[in-house]
Order: C-alpha cells, then sequence, then structure tokens
C-alpha cells in the first residue's frame, strides 16, 4: 500500500478551499506526511472529498446497452467502476430496481448483480453499494429481498411504485413496446403480466411493512421515492423512511426539510437546468434548502458538473456546492467516515482542474485508484 502526498493544491476542508498539502496514510486522511509517501503536485488544482452516490442507475447501460441485448455482469460492473472512478466518484450505491418485470429488473437480474459484486468487490477500488429500489408490488421477491438485507448484501432500501404509472403507460401501445424491449418479452405477455400484479395490489401495504420492518433490523437507512404529496411522505416517514427521493412536488420537499430529513434530486436536472419530465428545477431548491442532496440518477458525470453549475450561479459556492454530492449524501446514508478531508476520514479525494471541471486523479481509501494523462505527468517520486 502507498501512502500519499498532494501538495500545491487547493484543498476543501471544514467549508473552505485554501491551499496546503492532503496527507494520505494507511488508508485515511493523515495529519503529517508519512514517511517514504509518494508525492503529487496539485498545484492550479482543486482538491476534494470524494464524490459520494446515493442514487445511480447508469450501470443499467452497462447491463443492457441495447433494449434486450445483456452484457455479462462482471464485465458491466467492470466498465461501471471505470466510468465512477473517472467522474470522481468514489462511494457509489447502485440503484437496483427489483421489480415484478421480466430481464433487465427481474429477479434472476437481482441475483447475478449481487453474486457478480460480491466476487468483484475485493478487486475494486471504488466502494460499490447496493441501492435496492425495489418494485412494493412485487411480492414473489419479497424472500429473496429479506434475505439478501438480512444477509448484509443491501445497503439502502427505497420503495418504489411504479406499477400504477406502468399499468397507465401499457395501454399505449408505443410506451408498452418500450417496457416490452427492456423486459425481453413481447407486449401482450408484458401486458397479462401486469395485470395479474395489478390484482395483488391489495397485499402491498404488508408487504412494504415487512421491508421496512426488515431495513429496520438491519440499521440501513431508507427512502421514499418519487412521493407525490404531503400526507404519502408521511407515510413512509412513518415506515422508517429518513430520505426523500425526488419529491414530486415543492411543498413535499419543504414537508421533508421540516421534518430534518434529506431530500434527493438529480444532478442532471442541475446539469440541463430543470427536469426532463417536468418537475420542479433542483437548482433554486438546492440554493432554498429544501434540496440537501443531488444524486447522478442516469449520469455520473453530472453530479460533479452540477457543483460547479450551482457554484457558477452565484448563490452557493463551490464548498456548499460540494456538500451536496460529498458530505450530505454520506451523512444521508450513515457513513460517518468519509465525505469530508477531516483528519481520519477516509482517504477519498479527487482531484479537479476547476477550468476544465474535469478530474485529473481519484484516490479511493487513500490509494491513487483513476488518473488522466495528465495527471500521470505530475506524479513525482
Amino acid at each position: 500500500m502507498n501512502d500519499w502526498t498532494i501538495s500545491g493544491g487547493r484543498v476543501l476542508r471544514e467549508g473552505t478551499l485554501a491551499e496546503g498539502d492532503l496527507h494520505l496514510a494507511a488508508g485515511i486522511v493523515a495529519g503529517q506526511r508519512a514517511s517514504g509517501a509518494r508525492r503529487l503536485d496539485a498545484t492550479g488544482l482543486l482538491v476534494l472529498p470524494g464524490i459520494v452516490d446515493i442514487h445511480g442507475d447508469a450501470q443499467e447501460r452497462q447491463l443492457q446497452p441495447r433494449p434486450g441485448i445483456g452484457i455479462p455482469t462482471a464485465l458491466a460492473l467492470r466498465d461501471s467502476e471505470a466510468q465512477l472512478l473517472a467522474a470522481g466518484i468514489t462511494t457509489a450505491f447502485l440503484g437496483v430496481t427489483l421489480s415484478w418485470e421480466p430481464g433487465l429488473r427481474s429477479l434472476p437480474a437481482w441475483r447475478a448483480l449481487l453474486d457478480a459484486l460480491d466476487e468483484a468487490r475485493p478487486h475494486m477500488a471504488a466502494d460499490l453499494r447496493v441501492h435496492l429500489r425495489f418494485e412494493v408490488d412485487n411480492l414473489a421477491a419479497m424472500p429473496d429481498a429479506l434475505a439478501d438485507i438480512a444477509a448484509g448484501r443491501v445497503h439502502l432500501v427505497a420503495f418504489n411504485d411504479h406499477t400504477p404509472s406502468i399499468l397507465k403507460k401499457l395501454k399505449d401501445d408505443v410506451q408498452a413496446a418500450k417496457f416490452a424491449g427492456r423486459a425481453g418479452v413481447d407486449v401482450a405477455t408484458l401486458r397479462q403480466l401486469a395485470d395479474a400484479v395489478a390484482a395483488r395490489r391489495p397485499e402491498m401495504p404488508e408487504a412494504r411493512r415487512q421491508l421496512a420492518d426488515a431495513a429496520r433490523d438491519a440499521g440501513l437507512p431508507m427512502a421514499s421515492h418519487d412521493d407525490a404529496s404531503v400526507a404519502e411522505r408521511e407515510t413512509f416517514r412513518a415506515l422508517g423512511a429518513g430520505i426523500c427521493e425526488f419529491p414530486m412536488a415543492e411543498e413535499v420537499a419543504a414537508a421533508a426539510r421540516a421534518a430534518g430529513e434529506a431530500v434527493v434530486m438529480g444532478a442532471p436536472n442541475v446539469v440541463r437546468g430543470g427536469s426532463h419530465i417536468g418537475w420542479a428545477h433542483a437548482a433554486p431548491l438546492a440554493e432554498r434548502g429544501l434540496v440537501t442532496v443531488l444524486a447522478s440518477d442516469y449520469v455520473w458525470p453530472a453530479m460533479m458538473e452540477a457543483a460547479f453549475v450551482l457554484a457558477g450561479r452565484g448563490v452557493l459556492d463551490l464548498p456548499a456546492a460540494w456538500a451536496l454530492i460529498s458530505a450530505n449524501p454520506a451523512e444521508a446514508t450513515g457513513l460517518a467516515d468519509r465525505g469530508t478531508l477531516a483528519d481520519g476520514r477516509r482517504g477519498d479525494a479527487v482531484l479537479v482542474d476547476a477550468a476544465r471541471r474535469a478530474p485529473v486523479a481519484t484516490f479511493c481509501a487513500g490509494q491513487l485508484a483513476w488518473i488522466s494523462s495528465a495527471g500521470a505527468a505530475r506524479l513525482a517520486g
């Protein structure tokens, strides 16, 4: 294991950017240079805490680059980690949807991904965790979900309820074809399956309670997804979900914040200047303190870009904007060992060329995990 001194950059500590050195020793942020530490010249660069992505499902594009076309899971995970590191993301909660749909989001796909993660983790630098996005009508998969939670293979539980909207979209032939392509079945088969799932919807509340009990017993953070009303947020709060993901109305976000809960929205929303489906614009909500966490959602590089976009708007400075993608998501998920560059914290850091808004090097647990060609030229003995 190599120890490192990252010298000459502007380091983000305690909400302030200031020139100085960052020392990494034995996997953590250290107060002084370790004997024999390697040096990386960060002159002109920002030295920032590694990004913590609380909700991202971009790995689905590696698993299924075209509708119905699967790629071996181990290969897809290796590609995903490479992309995460190149985006400055050192901790990623992979949003894995466990749905009643066949194909990409099915129970077999869930099992394959967890098995591949177990095998890959010893060889990975990034900390890849599982964000179980459980479709609450997926009663057949409940035994697996409960067992995997109890076994420690899940790190965040989210309650998804997309079945009503899927049922509505399946009535349209064009929309139905999209869902069927992802599932790898014909439209008629998918419609028949959806009708069978809908028939058991009265059993959904009890299944949701069982899932919440299991997550609570395991000490896992819980999130609700796409809350449409304050009443819906209150329902999930009663189950123990302290994270409000992608609230559909500003008043829902305000209610969650009044209760001291984390509110998550997508970094692509900030980068694009608004939601792609017509919901609230995340940037002004973050500036008002109603959004506390930005997640990659479906584009990993959007997280870093969103922090710079927010800083450029002039309301939040870069340290405050960076907290939305580092300290705040770490706190929301109970990861007290990361998210800042305080002494004793996990040695996760990203060196950034601010002019290009681009990563130059990424360190995970004190080790150099990814470096650009420009960064490699800065290495010294």
